[in-house]
């Protein structure tokens, strides 16, 4: 038995995404996201709703070769995105303290095992880390043929 159709709709980043819910007895499915237009159908119990934002943080990290979660006020991101920068990548930044849902995707960063959830990179749309993992990989020179391979470098 369905009950009427609820929507949330959000925006992130200039993405806009829309949740309509379908509740069903005994369960709760997700019937469809939009995200800038592409459908996907994606189905969940009630108590994995909470992976919905989850599921919104790997579509935005496989939307560019490189892509950061940061916050305008860390310096650590700063020195990230600056490195990205100088090596002349253009990642996707997505600066959760000036995002209206900017908390909840830090809370799903959390709950996919960022600690410290900002910066976190994505490179191919695999988690790398954060500011030790992208300088250790600069360090020992694996950080630049993996942006080759991901597309982000053309040289």
């Amino acid at each position: 038995m369905l009950i009427p159709l609820v929507s949330s709709p959000f925006t992130i980043n200039n993405f806009h995404l829309d949740l309509k819910l379908h509740k069903q007895i005994p369960t709760a499915s997700v019937s469809t996201t939009t995200l800038q237009g592409s459908h996907f159908s994606q189905i969940f119990s009630l108590q994995s709703l909470s992976s919905a934002m989850e599921r919104a943080v790997a579509r935005l990290a496989s939307e560019r070769p490189v892509v950061i979660f940061s916050k305008s006020s860390c310096c650590m991101c700063h020195t990230i995105k600056t490195l990205f920068s100088d090596f002349g990548v253009n990642p996707a930044v997505h600066e959760l303290d000036e995002m209206p849902r900017g908390r909840e995707i830090e809370q799903a960063l959390a709950r996919l095992g960022c600690n410290p959830t900002v910066p976190t990179v994505f490179i191919g749309g695999e988690r790398v880390g954060g500011t030790n993992e992208i300088m250790t990989l600069h360090l020992n020179r694996s950080l630049i043929p993996m942006l080759k391979r991901a597309g982000a470098l053309w040289v």
